[in-house]
């Protein structure tokens, strides 16, 4: 059981490592989508998929070791929860002690990346509001109506009412 435990924790460590660096590039993320650097999102979005392949794997290996100590404590493999087995560790306080650090800091990891997601996701809805609210000046001024200026043939210039180019401009 001990050599299960140890196990276990250790692909909980390689999990919250691997979630650490989710959080960074999360948080290297914010001002590339702020710039709207396309190219630079692409390469970090990449590394992310990366990153969730290793913490896939990861996961099996945690849900085998799992299922390998509920079978020793007798438990049924759906139910056994990590804090559970964290209770059921009082004969081994060292082991429990272990178990519990580890079960909090990839808590707070989790909780910390779920944070800087929400937070990237928002800004992201923002930046795509902001496009196609740049699209629909741009058809707006397409399809405006045009002046009545009169070439020397009698011909409208068919110049469009309002701004003449450029778009919205964010500086102003």
């Amino acid at each position: 059981m001990a050599s299960l435990l140890e196990n276990l924790i250790e692909v909980l460590d390689g999990e919250t490592a691997e979630y650490e660096k989710l959080v960074t590039l999360a948080e290297g993320k914010t001002p590339v989508i702020v710039a709207g650097d396309v190219e630079n999102l692409g390469k970090i979005m990449e590394e992310e998929q990366e990153i969730v392949g290793k913490i896939q794997g990861m996961e099996k290996k945690r849900n085998k070791f799992l299922a390998d100590i509920a079978n020793v404590v007798n438990r049924d493999v759906e139910t056994l929860k990590l804090i559970d087995l964290i209770q059921m560790l009082e004969s081994m306080p060292d082991q429990k002690q272990k178990l519990a650090d580890v079960q909090q800091h990839l808590r707070a990891t989790i909780d910390k990346l779920r944070e800087l997601n929400a937070k990237n996701q928002q800004l992201l809805t923002e930046r795509l509001e902001m496009v196609d609210f740049n699209l629909n000046m741009i058809r707006a001024m397409k399809s405006a109506p045009q002046t009545a200026n009169y070439s020397k043939d009698a011909y409208t210039n068919g110049q469009p009412l309002g701004i003449l180019h450029g778009g919205f401009d964010a500086k102003q």
